[in-house]
């Protein structure tokens, strides 16, 4: 037994000897093979004496676009192009029969013509894949040729399309910020342009104004949201929009931008305005107007739709959305201060955003703009503004007072932008709270949404006929509003273009209907993206959006059938005209009513 143990052991000690010896020997191969068959210096000195390659060149020679989070809206890919030089090819007929078989999509008469004549340049195909590259080049035809090209992708689609805009064949800025900003992508194709667009609130703005549309039939919509305090652009949405990809498919209506280009009557909204205004030039909370009775010029008139036929407070003329309340309350102002604060809000003129796409308001000349011009204005008709100035002027009312110019760039985390002070601190929380009324116990009450203390304004519009005067059952149904309106952060607008009544809105299509609702859907979608959680109504956030409707029961309440502001345009010591005697200016042509909730 011990003898055959001992020759088991030696036996694996012959084993383990041969293993070693292959090891070393080929570590000793490999020495030999370093330091005499093949140095290593030789190597080196081989590699030192190489010249350096050349630096690799930049993969795209434009800038990507990204919204505020860094999620790509543009990016330039790479790709290979194919061009002919007529003048090398024999035979364009043959060459471009053989070519259609690797790419069939060409149209072969185009084709032949590309490769004919004279000149020595003529683009075949954009973008090739690699194995059509490969395809082509396997055809040997001569005076063909490939090219390093790059193509602008745009992978949210949809998405921001009338923001983003797009290029031309040759990688150019024609449209939104592709046109604005054409130079600072071509000079610094490294840095990303970062929008202050957030592709999660676009998708849910775009979602509820498109329910809209679909629920009430409309021809469009359009949507904003707005950093209340920075005016940064959150979200903007146009519908019917385009596949920013296949622009060339795309129809007029698509590629129109209703945000920015499309001038509308504001309806009530305007109202918000006035309301500032008044405040501004010395109203009270409880001070008020007699809405008793129509304003009529020759044999047309202006209604409150439901109106309440007596005198009306500040707060009822917004809750209720009264048309003549409004028109009083302008006219009171005077018409040179009603013109110089509308001015000042920015909505005379055109809005300097970072998009080429935008339009100039339609508002009547200095020289022929009379009272009867401040009165109808005074309610939303007689001017029209884009979606976007209306959003713009509704931030300076709720931020404290201060109007800033939109912008589509992200702002850094704490900036303060520029702006001018249109409004007092006081009006701002006193409209602050109007607002909040409007939503709790007026025509807004389909936007609220609990735990975010919405608060806005409805707006019903006829649309104008291309040779004046109001189109029947053609309206723009429009909501704008802002939350937490107690310290605002954002601002909303929704508007949906021409919507039809139905069963579930009981025959109505105005804004109450339409327009508040989908606001709230916005709200109710947006606010936990954006970091906002609902809260609890606690005692401080009721005192800060408290709006009795009328002063009654309050102390010292005593009712005024006028304000005593004065207007610049009269004495002041002028009593206030009956309204039975107040006119008017064309058009409408036929009554003009104000939406119901």
């Amino acid at each position: 037994m011990r003898r055959a143990i001992l020759e088991r052991t030696r036996g694996r000690l012959v084993i383990a000897a041969l293993g070693f010896s292959a090891l070393f020997g080929a570590v000793a191969l490999k020495l030999a093979f370093a330091t005499v068959l093949n140095p290593a210096d030789a190597r080196r000195a081989a590699a030192l004496s190489r010249p350096p390659a050349p630096p690799a060149e930049a993969p795209v020679a434009r800038a990507t676009i990204t919204d505020r989070n860094g999620e790509i809206m543009a990016v330039s890919l790479p790709l290979t192009a194919l061009y002919a030089n007529p003048q090398q090819i024999e035979n364009a007929a043959e060459a471009a029969d053989r070519l259609r078989t690797v790419l069939p999509n060409l149209d072969r008469e185009r084709l032949i013509q590309r490769m004919s004549g004279e000149r020595q340049f003529a683009y075949i195909a954009r973008a090739l894949t690699p194995r059509e590259m490969a395809q082509v080049n396997a055809l040997g035809i001569p005076g063909l040729h490939f090219e390093e090209a790059e193509r602008r992708y745009f992978p949210q689609g949809r998405t921001g399309a009338h923001i983003i805009g797009g290029v031309d064949v040759d990688g150019h800025g024609i449209a939104g910020v592709e046109r604005h900003f054409d130079g600072r992508l071509r000079d610094d194709p490294s840095t990303p342009l970062r929008l202050s667009l957030d592709i999660r609130v676009q998708l849910a703005l775009r979602d509820a104004v498109q329910r809209a549309i679909t629920e009430y039939n409309g021809i469009g919509g359009a949507g904003v949201v707005m950093d209340a305090n920075t005016a940064e652009v959150l979200s903007m949405v146009s519908l019917p929009d385009y596949d920013a990809n296949d622009v060339g498919a795309a129809t007029t209506d698509q590629r129109f931008n209703r945000v920015t280009v499309g001038v509308y009557e504001p309806g009530s909204t305007f109202k918000l305005l006035t309301a500032s205004m008044a405040l501004e030039n010395g109203l009270q909370p409880w001070q008020g107007y007699d809405a008793s009775r129509p304003i009529v010029v020759g044999r047309h008139a202006i209604h409150d739709y439901r109106g309440k036929g007596r005198w009306l407070a500040l707060p009822e003329i917004l809750a209720y959305s009264s048309n003549l309340g409004a028109a009083h309350m302008a006219a009171a102002v005077g018409v040179n201060r009603h013109r110089e604060f509308l001015r000042s809000m920015g909505l005379t003129s055109r809005l300097r955003i970072e998009i080429p796409e935008t339009a100039l308001p339609l508002v009547p000349p200095q020289r022929s703009w009379r009272e009867l011009n401040t009165m109808t204005i005074g309610f939303g008709h007689g001017i029209s503004v884009t979606p976007l100035h209306v959003a713009t002027a509704v931030t300076a009312i709720v931020n404290g007072g201060t109007l800033r110019q939109p912008t589509i760039l992200a702002q850094p985390p704490g900036a303060q932008r520029d702006g001018t002070r249109v409004i007092s601190e006081r009006t701002s929380e006193l409209m602050r709270r109007l607002m909040r009324l409007v939503v709790t116990d007026g025509s807004g009450r389909g936007a609220d949404v609990p735990g975010y203390f919405v608060g806005g304004k409805t707006g019903t519009a006829q649309k104008t006929g291309p040779r004046g005067g109001y189109l029947e059952n053609k309206r723009i149904a429009a909501f704008v509003g802002a939350f937490p309106i107690y310290a605002p952060r954002y601002v909303v607008y929704v508007m949906v273009d021409e919507p039809k009544p139905n069963a579930r809105s009981h025959g109505f299509a105005t804004a109450g209907w339409v327009a508040a609702p989908a606001a709230g859907m916005v709200i109710s979608r947006i606010a936990p993206i954006l970091g906002m959680l609902p809260e609890q109504a606690t005692p401080e956030i009721t005192r800060s959006t408290a709006m009795p409707m009328n002063g009654r029961g309050i102390p010292g309440y005593v009712p005024l059938q006028t304000t005593p502001a004065a207007s610049q345009d009269r004495p002041a010591a002028r009593p206030a005209r009956p309204a039975s005697t107040t006119t008017v200016p064309r058009p409408p042509q036929r009554e003009a009513r104000l939406e119901t909730r």
